[in-house]
């Protein structure tokens, strides 16, 4: 396990895993869009049914009394989310972050992360387990249900570890850190204005952000709280969740046209990238 304590950081991690989830009538917007990108990714072959994502009901949730006060995978949240904002406030402060009229960005702001179980309310709609960890552009929130990492190991085969826990957080950091450039604006912009272009802009955005968490890792790489075999473990993590390894693993068959995250090796090679140069503009995937 990683020396997280030598980080002295802490990001603002709201934990509800002790709370009802939020019922509403319906289907989330999330809901929505996870039914969406699997029906895309498999090609139409695996029938997803909307009421899946639907949150189970108040009365089938107990609260959960072990998880108030503050524990040891809140303080894990919490420790990676700093890390993360140390990063990208000495990134914003020191200018880098430019737009293409080459204005630079004001001060960082850092994004809230809330622990939940089952599903709990969001400015984007409901936010379920089923989604999985997500950002909410809506309100600058990282939602996650950390049992999502059980499916990432049992169904998808990934190895697994605090590590890659890390990874998948500040992946969704980057998500964060594009919508304060703009970026993700500019994407959904040109998605509506030029629809054919849609996959391959959603897979440059996420492969950024693959990118903009492996600068995380080469931002606390001096503090010796990684090793190379843990390193490893977020490069796992991030192959798990290719679009090839998921579609085969969902329909025994892989269709790249259908890709918007991209491929195991392009995960993996982009979060490389940012973990080996430690250099911001070595992560724009726009630019070709």
């Amino acid at each position: 396990m990683a020396d997280w304590g030598k980080i002295g950081s802490r990001g603002n991690v709201e934990d509800r895993r002790s709370s009802a989830p939020a019922v509403v009538g319906g289907i989330s917007v999330t809901g929505i869009l996870l039914y969406l990108l699997v029906s895309y990714l498999t090609d139409g072959q695996v029938s997803v049914p909307l009421d899946t994502f639907q949150p189970a009901p108040q009365e089938q949730t107990q609260n959960l009394q072990e998880f108030e006060g503050s524990d040891e995978y809140e303080v894990f949240a919490a420790t990676v989310l700093g890390s993360n904002n140390d990063l990208w406030e000495a990134t914003f402060n020191k200018g880098i972050i430019v737009d293409e009229k080459g204005n630079e960005y004001g001060g960082y702001i850092p994004p809230k992360l809330v622990l939940f179980r089952t599903a709990t309310d969001s400015s984007c709609g409901v936010a379920t387990s089923q989604v999985g960890p997500h950002y909410c552009t809506l309100d600058s929130t990282i939602y996650l249900d950390e049992t999502f990492f059980d499916e990432l190991t049992q169904r998808y085969g990934a190895t697994g570890g605090d590590v890659a826990e890390a990874y998948v957080m500040s992946h969704e950091v980057a998500h964060h850190v594009q919508n304060l450039m703009g970026i993700t604006d500019a994407v959904s912009s040109e998605i509506q204005s030029n629809p054919r272009v849609a996959n391959d802009l959603a897979m440059k955005l996420e492969l950024q952000a693959d990118c903009f968490a492996g600068l995380w890792a080469n931002s606390i790489k001096d503090l010796n709280i990684l090793s190379p075999n843990e390193i490893a473990e977020a490069m796992d993590a991030a192959a798990a969740v290719g679009d090839d390894r998921i579609q085969e693993k969902v329909t025994g068959r892989i269709n790249p046209e259908t890709w918007t995250h991209g491929s195991s090796e392009a995960r993996v090679a982009s979060f490389t990238k940012g973990y080996e140069t430690g250099d911001i503009e070595s992560c724009d995937t726009f630019s070709y």
